[in-house]
């Protein structure tokens, strides 16, 4: 491998919808880099990303992959992403790793549903942006009218930085030029509007633009150009086929001239401090010879490598055989391998300079999101966390095979620690193991690789939904607990107070005990037991949450005070003092917001208002289709995956969102009651 410099790196991810041809992009671009000598084929399973079997069985992209490459004597490292939204999780992720985004829009299908939500989390992390419109070589297409649907979504700064021509089988570029053939615009009136654009980020620039008339040479305007980017000022807007070719030698120009090196795009947002201490932002400097800051945005469960830590660095250079602390850790840890990636391959070199992006092997403290360095100067510091969907759709899960338990459980923990958005919940109450991902494709994928890679069947059933149970007024409970068989007994009296609080505001625990009645070391023994009752719930057998509960008063006696004894007093006090206090069961409320044709909106309308769930806003997106967002509980969406594939005949697409937990409809909070109870009566 050559040797480069900081200054040479660039750091870029392929985001967008799914099947607008990110991985066929990145493969054309490896091709043209002469990275690799032919190109793959994402429908024949060849391609350097797509490389896992789950991959090239389903078609599309389940991971993120990285890939890098030399061009015009700059070195790119590049993230291909997954489109769909069930797996946007490792898309997310990967914007903690680079300085600029491609957002790459399908010409046939326009602005979809990750298309938007990517430029925005792109924008929120203040990464460089660039638009790709891929697929140019398709038929019967309308680009001009694509552009202004873009122009009108993401505003007039998103500019034509090159043009299609001859019928879209090349592209012309428009910030060296000012002439071509092309087929829609000008590039003399394009190329006029992008300087312009550009040179309003110098003053003295713009001064000297106004009084010659002359355009400035590429030199001047390569500052200007990555501070309109920055700022977000700017975001070119480049026309390319993956499949023809078109436009690829273009967008590999751009990426080495004019994506930002390290220094160049914003800083990562770090800050120092310890954990509910006030936080010190820390800005880490793309220097080779300062003090190690990397950060890990990605952990994969290699079967053969074991643990493996992908990340980003910022700061310093890592050497093989050099210590570094995970995060806080007093334990440093030897770097033994220090590698580069190229999809499924792996290439050990010796050292990686702040930009670039590598991994490490076989180092089981290394956790997503964490940070690594070489000195206690680095102490405490972190990169601000980005924000992840919440996980809402969820299976039970439970192993075929008696005696499978507990390699269940560590197969789940490999899967959660590969993906931000895939969570394990234990039920104690229904000795329910449930996984939650962000969709029911996300979780099919979870069970097929548990069956393929890991060899493990499970059977699989609706879960109980997460519901909560809160009071609506205040109320008083007192419980004596007194047990007397012989030798020492137990005692203990607890009087507690309970009122509301604000829905999300959780449980608050006060001691308010005066003249010592419940003697302090017995304080712990009352919160433990008041936690047990809210845990078991009073209504329907659901965790009660958003109260606030004082213990006033109580008595306990010279020998026969226990813990344990109020522990008990504790628990049938508060359970007490619910039943006083009008509960009632809350539900998740899910943010919906679903990709549909035109012509079935009345159908889903209707749909989603069977399953109490009402719209609060329609868009139309072009081409015959729109975007309906809406709000519907969860309890309601467990087949919905196939309900949408039926009205849509298989074009629609959804994600949600958690909002809020909402008060259950009377008749829902009887039936589940009533089910609470004959449970009561079982055991």
């Amino acid at each position: 491998m050559s040797k480069y410099t900081t200054e040479a790196i660039r750091s870029v991810a392929l985001v967008g919808h799914g099947a607008v041809g990110k991985t066929t992009l990145a493969e054309a671009l490896l091709h043209a880099a002469g990275a690799i000598p032919s190109r793959g084929s994402v429908e024949k399973g060849s391609t350097v990303c797509d490389f896992d079997s789950q991959e090239k069985e389903t078609g599309h992209s389940l991971n993120s992959a990285i890939i890098n490459f030399g061009y015009e004597n700059t070195h790119v490292h590049l993230i291909d992403t997954p489109g769909y939204p069930d797996f946007s999780g490792q898309s997310i992720a990967a914007l903690a790793g680079v300085d600029s985004a491609l957002i790459v829009i399908n010409a046939q299908t326009g602005i979809e549903l990750m298309t938007e939500r990517m430029m925005a989390l792109a924008a929120e992390r203040k990464l460089c942006r660039m638009i790709v419109i891929n697929k140019i070589d398709a038929d019967n297409l309308d680009l001009p009218a694509l552009v202004a649907d873009i122009r009108d979504r993401f505003g007039k700064q998103c500019m034509l930085l090159d043009l299609p021509s001859h019928g879209a089988a090349d592209v012309v570029e428009v910030l060296e030029g000012t002439a071509g053939e092309v087929d829609f615009e000008s590039v003399a009136a394009v190329h006029r509007a992008l300087i312009d654009q550009i040179v309003e980020e110098d003053e003295s620039l713009l001064a000297q633009y106004l009084e010659d008339g002359a355009d400035p040479d590429l030199a001047a305007l390569h500052a200007p150009f990555e501070k309109a980017l920055r700022e977000g000022h700017l975001i070119p807007i480049l026309f390319t086929s993956a499949k023809t070719g078109a436009g690829i030698k273009a967008l590999l120009h751009v990426l080495a001239s004019l994506a930002p090196n390290p220094a160049e795009g914003n800083p990562p947002p770090f800050y120092k401090g310890l954990p509910g201490d006030q936080r010190e932002s820390f800005q880490a400097v793309p220097d080779p010879d300062k003090h190690v800051l990397a950060h890990v945005f990605k952990v994969v469960a290699d079967p053969y490598m074991g643990k493996i830590g992908i990340f980003r660095v910022h700061q310093g250079t890592i050497r093989k055989d050099a210590q570094l602390f995970v995060g806080d850790s007093k334990r440093p840890f030897k770097v033994a391998h220090l590698y580069q990636l190229q999809g499924k391959d792996v290439l050990e070199v010796d050292q990686l300079l702040p930009g670039d992006i590598g991994a490490i092997a076989k180092v089981e403290e290394v956790d997503f999101d964490a940070v690594l360095h070489d000195s206690h100067d680095e102490d405490h510091i972190h990169l601000v966390p980005l924000e992840f969907p919440k996980p809402m759709v969820g299976l039970a899960v439970e192993t075929k095979k008696k005696g499978d338990e507990q390699r269940l459980f560590d197969i789940l923990g490999k899967l959660a620690m590969e993906d931000p958005t895939f969570l394990i919940e234990r039920h104690p109450t229904s000795n329910e193991t449930v996984i939650r991902g962000l969709g029911e494709i996300h979780l099919k994928a979870k069970l097929e690789k548990m069956a393929s890679q890991y060899k493990l069947d499970v059977d699989t059933k609706p879960p109980r939904i997460p519901y909560r149970e809160t009071i609506t007024g205040p109320a008083e409970g007192i419980h004596r607990h007194k047990k007397q068989s012989g030798g020492a007994g137990q005692f203990g009296e607890v009087h507690l107070r309970i009122e509301p609080k604000g829905r999300g505001e959780g449980f608050e625990f006060v001691d308010a005990v005066k003249g010592g009645v419940i003697p302090g070391v017995f304080m712990a023994a009352v919160e433990k037991g008041v936690r047990q009752g809210l845990a078991g719930g009073v209504v329907a057998g659901y965790a009660v949450d958003d109260l606030k509960v004082t213990v006033f008063d109580g008595k306990t006696h010279a020998v026969d005070g226990k813990e344990v004894a109020f522990v008990t007093a504790g628990r049938k006090a508060v359970v007490e003092a619910i039943r006083a206090a009008r509960p009632i069961v809350l539900e998740p409320i899910v943010n919906i917001e679903i990709m549909v044709p035109e012509s079935a909106i009345g159908d889903l309308s209707g749909d989603l208002a069977g399953r109490r769930g009402h719209i609060t806003g329609t868009d139309g997106r072009g081409r015959g289709m729109a975007a309906i967002s809406g709000e519907v509980p969860l309890a309601e969406l467990n087949d919905y995956q196939s309900r949408l594939k039926s009205l849509t005949g298989g074009q629609g697409s959804y994600r949600i969102e958690f909002a809020r937990y909402s008060a259950v409809p009377a008749n829902v909070q009887q039936q589940l009651a009533s089910k609470f109870q004959l449970h009561d009566e079982d055991d």
